[in-house]
């Protein structure tokens, strides 16, 4: 493997993050982003913008017309993007994507160099898999994130999945892969305000943090033809640090 290109790719990231984030923080401390959610009502200039795909389009599950619309931002080494993945993903897309309620996509927002290569790795799988690799990364995270060689880790999580050396190579060099993933973070940060994952956008309304399913339900129910257009807003939950980590921590 081109070791120079994979150090380039993660000092890249680590620049872009640093910048983006900052950035972000600027944008969302000085003012709202955009408009706030509507709730039954017209759609808001969030929603709309939200609904622009990144460079090479979403990634998403359930139906694109369901009455609710769920935009989360994630890193793949965030422990608790991990946690809600595993506890309150499941029962979510069994009650609400899998039904039809839902439009769920997933946003990559990387806060390191060995997340964004994971994003690269799930996106080269192609759309029909992207999810199964997206679960298995998050599933088998303490396995190939928090060790001291975590590219050869990766790398055998992707030999795992039917990857060559050659394919996996050649994933990581993937410019315009990359320029996406990039893109939808910067885009995340500066335009919605992210600062932390995971964020969710549900019709507009801003959630921060992994909360449990029995808190995250009524926020979705509250958007649905019907529902309780004044149940409470909820507490943030735990998320990510927003804070980059640098090449040697991992």
């Amino acid at each position: 493997m081109n070791q120079n290109r994979v150090i380039a790719i993660a000092v890249a990231a680590v620049l872009a993050v640093i910048v983006l984030g900052y950035a972000g923080y600027r944008a969302f401390s000085s003012k709202d982003p955009l408009s706030t959610a509507s709730i039954g009502g017209e759609t808001s200039t969030l929603e709309k913008e939200l609904a622009v795909p990144g460079p090479l389009g979403d990634m998403t599950l359930g139906d694109k017309n369901a009455p609710v619309k769920v935009y989360e931002y994630a890193s793949l080494t965030c422990s608790h993007c991990a946690e809600f993945n595993k506890d309150t993903f499941p029962s979510f897309k069994k009650d609400y994507i899998d039904t039809g309620k839902v439009f769920y996509t997933l946003r990559d927002f990387p806060f390191d160099p060995i997340a964004t290569a994971a994003y690269m790795l799930a996106h080269c799988a192609g759309p029909e898999r992207y999810f199964g690799f997206v679960d298995v990364l998050f599933s088998t995270q303490a396995q190939w994130a928090f060790v001291e060689t975590p590219m050869e880790a990766l790398k055998g999580i992707a030999r795992q999945g039917g990857f060559s050396e050659e394919k996996f190579d050649a994933c990581m060099k993937d410019e315009k892969i990359f320029d996406h993933v990039k893109a939808v973070a910067q885009r995340g940060s500066t335009e919605f305000g992210v600062r932390s994952t995971p964020t969710f956008f549900i019709n507009g309304e801003k959630i921060e943090g992994a909360i449990p399913y029995s808190e995250f339900e009524p926020l979705l129910k509250k958007h649905l033809p019907g529902g309780d257009k004044t149940a409470p807003e909820t507490t943030p939950a735990p998320s990510g640090e927003a804070t980059p980590a640098t090449p040697e921590e991992h």
